[in-house]
């Protein structure tokens, strides 16, 4: 097996199925002998982040953060997805990596709604919510799309697996 880390940051909405595809397709590189982290924003604003909000320069700290862990993973020849909304064009081409634009529509991803964040925003009682009243900068030119509200999870994510598989080989 091969020990060359990669460093991925998926972009999308919340609820377009970053984390669910990311923990998919870590559990698929973990059986073929790969060491893989997920670095889940969720997840890691519990620890790492939790001294930051949800301002706009909270946010762009968290990234860098975030970012700054996967790479340090990926020189040391881990396999790091990081999964987080991560909605600013300019911090995204900072932190660097393979860009994965996780797209879906903010129709599909109010219905999917699964944690109920996003009726909470569009009725006031989350501010700042990225896609609803904050922004989510499309990505200019991501490293792979996958179309979350076009396409079931396995092929999303055996788009994912082989696009690693293919930049670590």
């Amino acid at each position: 097996m091969s020990n060359r880390g990669l460093f991925l940051q998926m972009t999308g909405l919340s609820g377009a199925g970053k984390t669910t595809l990311a923990t998919h397709v870590a559990s698929k590189l973990r059986d073929d002998g790969f060491n893989v982290e997920v670095i889940d924003g969720d997840e890691y604003r519990e620890g790492l982040c939790s001294d930051l909000g949800f301002s706009k320069e909270d946010r762009n700290t968290n990234i860098r953060r975030l970012g700054f862990v996967g790479r340090v993973l990926a020189r040391n020849g881990v396999i790091s997805i990081m999964s987080a909304i991560n909605p600013y064009e300019e911090v995204r081409n900072q932190i660097g990596g393979e860009l994965v634009y996780v797209k879906s529509s903010l129709d599909e991803v109010a219905r999917r709604d699964v944690k109920g964040l996003y009726k909470k925003a569009f009725s006031g009682e989350i501010k700042n919510f990225t896609g609803v009243s904050d922004p989510f900068e499309e990505p200019g030119s991501p490293s792979l799309t996958l179309n979350t509200d076009l396409e079931a999870v396995e092929e999303s994510a055996e788009k994912l697996y082989s696009y690693i598989l293919k930049n670590i080989s």
